[in-house]
């Protein structure tokens, strides 16, 4: 177990796992968190800007929930997102559906690939080893 300075006020605490963060921020970021998904439910149409300010959260958290798919934004919403791998506007995530179902693919095949099984050397009779009788 490790003990760490807390990111978001500086105490001392047990770091286990995840961000480094105390039990007490952490649950205040949840609260946070709760707070932004409500809000969106009511103003599906707001502007990120406005949704940080309204909520005395940061821009960059709230692309961060979206990008770990905490969030999503409604298809009347403005706001999207940049496909990290093509560039293409998402919803949510980190990757647009078609980037997704090809890295899905690649990686499945990298998987289920069949393992080659070399063909035995076949030991030709003059190759062998030969031992003289008495």
């Amino acid at each position: 177990m490790e003990v760490k300075n807390c990111k978001g006020c500086g105490r001392l605490f047990n770091y286990l796992q995840g961000p480094p963060l105390c039990p007490a921020c952490t649950a205040d970021l949840e609260n946070k968190f709760q707070q932004v998904k409500d809000y969106l439910r009511e103003n599906p149409k707001a502007q990120l800007n406005q949704i940080a300010e309204d909520n005395d959260v940061s821009v960059k958290q709230i692309r961060q929930w979206v990008r770990e798919e905490r969030l999503t934004f409604t298809e009347e919403s403005q706001i999207t997102l940049d496909c990290e791998n093509c560039g293409a506007p998402i919803l949510t995530g980190r990757f647009c559906d078609r980037c997704r179902a090809t890295l899905k693919n690649e990686l499945s095949g990298a998987i289920n690939r069949p393992v080659r099984k070399e063909p035995q050397k076949q030991t030709r009779e003059r190759e062998r080893m030969r031992f003289l009788d008495n």
